[in-house]
Formats: structure tokens, sequence, C-alpha cells
């Protein structure tokens, strides 16, 4: 059995946790951390078109001037959810694979339960509200596509109504 758990800030406490009380032993377990394309590329259209003043190289290296953003952006970005992957696989102690995907958060989410028999993740809306506002648009699109079975959880305590 191969189980993904997407790992998001904020909510990867709960679905690692799921994942070690729910997931049966011996499953395959994969943390999967995607890092979205949407800033980053805003960035590298800014620098490109920044109103004609973009320059393919430093002019000045030592303040980084001239430089793409939207590179520094993409390392950060991935920076980050090494650093998510590394407590959720310290928190979860269970043998698992750490994986970083880049691209359309939702879409690189689907392709990778692709063949899996269970993906884990939490909610990404309201947190407050029951029903359909509390689950965001990413979160929305994975759960009305995955090609696998869902395990949806609240991040932190059910609300009341």
């Amino acid at each position: 059995m191969t189980v993904v758990v997407w790992i998001t800030e904020g909510t990867w406490p709960a679905c690692v946790d799921a994942a070690r009380t729910r997931v049966p032993d011996g499953a395959e377990i994969v943390l999967l951390y995607v890092a979205g394309a949407e800033v980053p590329g805003a960035a590298h259209g800014a620098f490109a078109g920044l109103l004609g003043r973009g320059h393919p190289g430093p002019r000045h290296p030592a303040a980084g001037w001239g430089s793409d953003p939207g590179d520094r952006m993409e390392e950060l970005a991935s920076a980050t959810g090494e650093e998510m992957l590394r407590a959720a696989a310290e928190r979860l102690t269970l043998p698992c694979t750490v994986r970083v995907a880049h691209g359309r958060v939702e879409r690189e989410v689907v392709a990778a339960a692709e063949g899996t028999e269970l993906l884990v993740l939490a909610r990404d809306g309201s947190r407050t509200h029951r029903g359909p506002h509390s689950l965001g648009p990413a979160g929305r699109y994975v759960v009305d596509h995955a090609p696998c079975p869902v395990l949806l959880l609240w991040p932190d305590r059910v609300p009341e109504r």
C-alpha cells in the first residue's frame, strides 16, 4: 500500500498524525510538498518586463541588483518545503520518502497520487465554518480529481457549526 501525505504550511501536523495512526504497518508513505509556480512565475515575468529595465545578469553582484528575483523565490520555496518535510518526517517516526515537486500545486498533488491507494490532506479553507468554504481552491480541485481514496482532515478542532 502506498500513501501520499500532502504537506502544507499550517496543516501538515494533522496530516502526519493521521498517517501515523491510521496507515497500516508496512505501508509506503510519501510526504509530498509542492512549491507553487505562481509567485515565482509572477516575479520572473515582472523581472523580464520590469518596465524595460530587466537585465540578464547582475550589474551589482554583491547586492544582487539585476538578478531575477523569481530564482530566489524558487530557492526559498524549496528550502521551506524541505524544512517542513524534515519536521514532518521526524514527527511521523515511520520510514517514509520525502518529495518536493514544483508547478501548479493542485495538479502536482493529483499527479503524485496516481497509482497510490490513499491521499491524506487537510482542509485548506475556512477553519471557522463547516461546509464548502472549508476547502480552498487547491483542496477542492484535489478532492474532486484525486485518482484514489482521500482522507480529508480538519487541521484543528472541528467547528461547532
